[in-house]
């Protein structure tokens, strides 16, 4: 038996007699000094004999109190080293089971981004010229299909041209509303009744918006925030880019182009203007607006807080560092007339393009040369902003 081994090795170290005696159905520990067997008679001796046997009994008990000392720190040691390696063997036993808890929460939360699905809902009339960069951006973003509305003139260009490979892979779907006018709310409408039911979030931003998140290069993981679970609307911020003073296009990016940001002090730089991303699965959604989309669902902003609209396109709760939409609203004033010529997919009236060169001068600076720049190419009449230049030239 294991308690007679460590009996008897206990016995070897402290020279001395362990045994155990049974007692009813109890067990107790006895300690017997010295070798019980072998014990000699003598007979009467001297009185100087008689002091030695005295003194070497004496010895004989301290020597066996002191290996019953030693006994006792023995086994309380050996007792404290069993109940640490239990207790050590318990804590690696708790921290594997945390280990696999973790392991076992990240594999469910990883299978949960990676069953998300993604789409983006948008049109396009006229954009070749940058209808690659916009595609390859939100795949880097992790969305899973881009619907690309195509709105362009029965005769005009065509996305086939220049994204053909994305079109062949699927990645993006063409979906075709050429020569439809003022069909910005049917197409929004139209993409979210046919996916709302196969995809978890529809995405509706246009082709010169490109979403921003700090410390997010994939979009699945920020939309599975657990700040999100009671949201089906996520909105982000606008922040618009000037023209960078340039007149023409040029064969670049629109980072490299236009890297300088709208100052704040400016109506149209930093803005209030939000648009949204929708939760799917929601049936009976109606979308009037291209900014909140709806007022009937729980919107949030990209920290998951709740807001309130004015106007239907404005917040009164801005992100500008985090989580926004980087918006190359005119680009250079060759692309911004380009903008204007082509018509408005949602109204199109000459107060609307007024408004729209307003809108772009609250941006970009306004000289000489652009005013005569879209003079010439829209024939509009621009005699108010001659004269606002004129007096900002006095001052």
């Amino acid at each position: 038996m294991i308690c007679e081994y460590f009996l008897n090795l206990i016995r070897k170290i402290c020279c001395c007699n362990i045994f155990l005696v049974k007692k009813g159905k109890y067990q107790k520990l006895k300690l017997r000094v010295g070798k019980s067997k072998n014990i000699k008679e003598y007979s009467p001796i001297n009185n100087l004999e008689k002091e030695s046997d005295i003194e070497n009994n004496s010895i004989s008990k301290r020597n066996s109190k002191i290996s019953a000392f030693w006994y006792i720190i023995f086994s309380l040691f050996l007792i404290c080293f069993i109940i640490y390696f239990i207790l050590k063997i318990y804590e690696l036993i708790l921290e594997n089971k945390k280990i696999e808890f973790i392991k076992e929460q990240e594999e469910k939360k990883n299978e949960m981004i990676n069953n998300t699905k993604v789409c983006l809902c948008t049109l396009g009339k006229e954009e070749n010229l940058y209808i690659r960069e916009y595609v390859q951006h939100y795949e880097k973003y992790g969305v899973d299909t881009i619907f690309l509305y195509d709105n362009n003139d029965e005769e005009g260009e065509k996305f086939e041209e220049v994204i053909n490979d994305y079109i062949q892979s699927g990645f993006v779907q063409i979906m075709n509303w050429r020569g439809k006018k003022q069909a910005l709310m049917l197409i929004m409408n139209d993409c979210y009744q046919r996916n709302y039911q196969i995809y978890d979030w529809l995405i509706f931003y246009e082709l010169d918006e490109y979403i921003h998140l700090s410390n997010y290069t994939n979009i699945k993981p920020f939309l599975n925030e657990h700040k999100f679970d009671e949201c089906q609307l996520i909105y982000l911020n606008l922040i618009c880019h000037s023209d960078n003073n340039l007149l023409y296009y040029e064969n670049k990016s629109l980072a490299e182009r236009f890297p300088e940001r709208v100052s704040r002090k400016y109506l149209g730089g930093y803005r209030l203007e939000i648009k949204s991303i929708l939760r799917g699965h929601i049936p009976n959604v109606t979308i009037y607006s291209n900014h909140i989309l709806t007022k009937k669902l729980i919107n949030c902003n990209g920290y998951g807080n709740r807001n309130k609209f004015y106007y239907d396109v404005y917040s009164s709760q801005n992100d500008f560092k985090h989580f926004y939409i980087d918006h190359y609203y005119s680009k250079s004033t060759e692309e911004f007339i380009g903008k204007i010529n082509k018509g408005d997919a949602w109204i199109n009236t000459p107060e609307f393009i007024l408004g729209k060169i307003d809108k772009y001068f609250s941006q970009s600076k306004m000289t000489e040369e652009k005013l005569n720049f879209i003079e010439n190419k829209t024939r509009l009449n621009l005699s108010k902003y001659w004269e606002k230049l004129k007096n900002d030239k006095k001052k």
